[in-house]
Formats: C-alpha cells, structure tokens, sequence
C-alpha cells in the first residue's frame, strides 16, 4: 500500500534527524543547548511513534481485508437478491451471504426461506442478554477483531492469556504461587516427611462474563446494500473501534466489583516512587527485582505504561550522559526496550501524577482475558428508516491469576 511505504519513509528520516540531534550533545555542550536539542529530539521521536502507530493499525487492517477478500468470486454477492440466485442455481447458501441479506434487508422478516433458515439459526435464543442479537461472520468477525487489537494490547492474545467459551457461565480457574517453596535432601532409607508444611496451597479466582454495547449506530442503508466486501470492512472497523476502546479501558483499570478486574486493580506494589511526578532509572530497576526471577523470564515480560510516561522514561541517561531507552524498529519487528525489556504502549495507563499506579512489570501471560463467542450484531430498522440502527455487544472479564508475578509502579 503506497499510503504505508509513505509512512515508513518519514519515519525513517524522522528517525535519522533523531539520531543527528542526539549525536550533537557533547560533554562541553552547553546547558541550554543541550536541553533544546532534547526538546527537538522528544517531538522527533513523538512523531515517529505516532506514524508508526498508525502503520500498525493500517497493516492489521490491511491483513483483514485480505483475508475477507480472499473468499471465492463465484459467492460474492452483488445489489440483487443473492439467497433467491443462490437457490436458482442450486448453490449452498453460506452464512456470509444470509448475514449480507439480512444487513440489507434490516432484518430477518422479507428474507427468502432458505436465508432466513440459516441467520435464525445463529440468532441468540430467548433467555440470554443478546436475545435477538446474530452472531456475525468469521470474516467480519476478524475485521472487528483486528480492530478492537489496534485500538489498545489489552485486545492481545498473542500477549495475555484469552479463554473463549461458548456461553456466559461463570466459572473458576484454580491459581497457585509455588516460588518459595523446595523439595528437600533425604537420607537414604529415611521416611519422607509428612507434616503438611509443604502442602501447595491453591487459591482461585472466578471469570463472569459482563455486557458491554456500542450503543445504536445510525448505519447507511445504500452502504449495506453495496459490495459485501465493503460493508464488512468499515461495519468491522468501526464496531471493532468502539467496544475495543472500551474493552481495553475496563481489561486496565475495571474495579473488579461487579466489574471487569483490570490488570493493574489487583497488582501489589513493586516500588513507590520517591517524587510525586517523576521516575528514576533506580526506581524502573527496583520495579524489575520486585518480581520473582521466576516470571522475568517470559516471552511475555514486559513493562506497560502510557505514552506520556513514555516520554518521561525516554529521558532517562546513564552517568556518561547516554540514553537508558533502546529504540527499537517497526520494520524489522523489533520493539522499544529498557533494560532488556520490550515496552507495551496503553493509554488506559494513569499519567504520572501524585499517587498513580504509573507503570507495571511482570509476566502478562498471568492476565486471563475470557471472550463469550465472537461479538453479536442488533439491528434496528423502523426507528432509523430509511437508515438502518446498528448495535455491536460484547461479553468479556479479566483476572490477575498470580498477584506475583505483575507489580506496579505507584507515585508518592
């Protein structure tokens, strides 16, 4: 895509008029100089990130609409009726086209039987809070997913662990923190001993399953009667935008009472800052030995903070006056690192501020994020004629399965 070649390209002259700021402080640099060329240097670097943000979301997007398009031409539906033609020439209609048909028709009743047999199928059954929703296709399922994973990582199943399940239920995952305790030396011939000491003590936590909606969108009916294609990819885009702004904000920071329980809600502290709106490089590597070397060591250990906290630890130098922050690059897949380890971007993340829980560090495989199917959609019809009113819902919970292995950064 020549938009995304373009992207790369600033970036990487952004990049390299970065390093040539950062190449000017010297030693006998004056003061005033040099915090000029780092005032320079930061909105550099703020723009590269920002582009290379977009970057990311566009080529996630790209990779969607790759996959949607990538179904057969001969089953593209067009403006006529496709169910009734479907069933002319004898073809099996798939549940893309019936959910197409139904996007069109706003709605099950009008549909030619054999569309309407196949979405009343998928329609959510009397009984459950999304009574009357449909699940949506695969194809738009992935828009919306690739969507909800751009808008903030905690969307990330490649980072935390994602439990899916077909209904609501609650249900509970066993948890055990076994660190501190060894096996021990035994004599040979002696009997083990069996006092209970080294009994493993198990705890565990539940997941439900809480509502969330994007409240009813009014949604062109000209656009839903055009190309298939087309109305998955921005009906994806933007329910996908929606609930993962939202999801991302409560799988954060939710209060965990008849809430979802964010991932920093029930983290123990790690290190409280000494200042009220700063952070040391002491402090950052505090953080790090505040977790067990155990849960250090994972593909999946990371730092998480916001961008502005970002800004602030970029500045971060050594005594020689060199940067702590290593820069990563977008290209080759390599991500931004301080001491070793890889930085994720939230902005649900609290600001730098007296008594915020800044920053946290530790093994984000331990954050379980549990899914109740793919997203429903409602449709409204009379309300918004000659419009159609679209409604994305969602199920979701989180839980912090071992309060050791992530720990926060909290300001005085």
């Amino acid at each position: 895509m020549a938009e995304i070649k373009l992207m790369r390209e600033q970036m990487a002259r952004l990049a390299t008029e970065a390093r040539s700021k950062f190449d000017e402080i010297k030693d006998d640099t004056p003061e005033a100089r040099a915090s000029e060329i780092e005032r320079e240097f930061d909105a550099g670097m703020a723009e590269h990130d920002k582009i290379g943000v977009k970057v990311e979301r566009l080529e996630r997007l790209q990779t969607a609409e790759r996959n949607a398009n990538a179904a057969d031409e001969s089953r593209r539906p067009t403006p006529s009726d496709v169910s009734s033609r479907a069933v002319d020439q004898g073809k099996q209609l798939s549940y893309r086209q019936a959910f197409y048909e139904l996007q069109k028709n706003g709605g099950a009743e009008g549909l030619a039987p054999e569309a309407r047999a196949i979405v009343e199928e998928r329609m959510q059954v009397a009984g459950t809070d999304s009574a009357g929703g449909f699940t949506v296709p695969d194809e738009l399922s992935s828009i919306i997913e690739e969507s909800m994973i751009a808008t903030g990582p905690m969307n990330d199943s490649n980072l935390f662990t994602v439990i899916n399940t077909s209904s609501g239920n609650k249900f509970e995952i066993p948890t055990l923190d076994d660190t501190a305790v060894t096996a021990e030396a035994i004599a040979e011939g002696a009997t083990p001993t069996d006092d209970g000491g080294k009994d493993a003590t198990f705890g565990v936590k539940t997941l439900e399953a809480f509502s969330f909606d994007t409240e009813f969108v009014k949604w062109s009916r000209v656009l839903a009667q055009d190309s298939i294609h087309n109305m998955e990819s921005l009906l994806g885009r933007l329910l996908g935008e929606r609930l993962g702004r939202l999801a991302n904000a409560k799988l954060t920071t939710g209060s965990g009472s008849s809430d979802v329980e964010g991932i920093v809600t029930n983290t123990a502290t790690g290190v409280t800052a000494a200042a009220t709106a700063a952070i040391t490089s002491d402090e950052l590597l505090d953080l790090i030995h505040s977790v067990d070397p155990a849960y250090r060591t994972s593909a999946s250990t990371r730092f998480m903070m916001n961008d502005s906290t970002i800004k602030a630890i970029r500045k971060l130098k050594d005594g020689d006056g060199n940067y702590l922050w290593q820069m990563g690059n977008i290209q080759a897949g390599i991500p931004d690192s301080i001491f070793g380890y890889n930085i994720v971007l939230n902005q649900a993340m609290a600001t730098v501020a007296t008594g915020n829980k800044a920053i946290i560090f530790g093994d984000m495989s331990k954050y379980y994020v549990r899914k109740v199917g793919s997203p429903i959609l409602f449709l409204a019809k009379e309300k918004f004629i000659p419009d159609l009113g679209v409604l994305g819902y969602m199920r979701i919970d989180g839980v912090l399965t071992n309060t050791a292995a992530i720990k926060h950064l909290v300001l005085a």
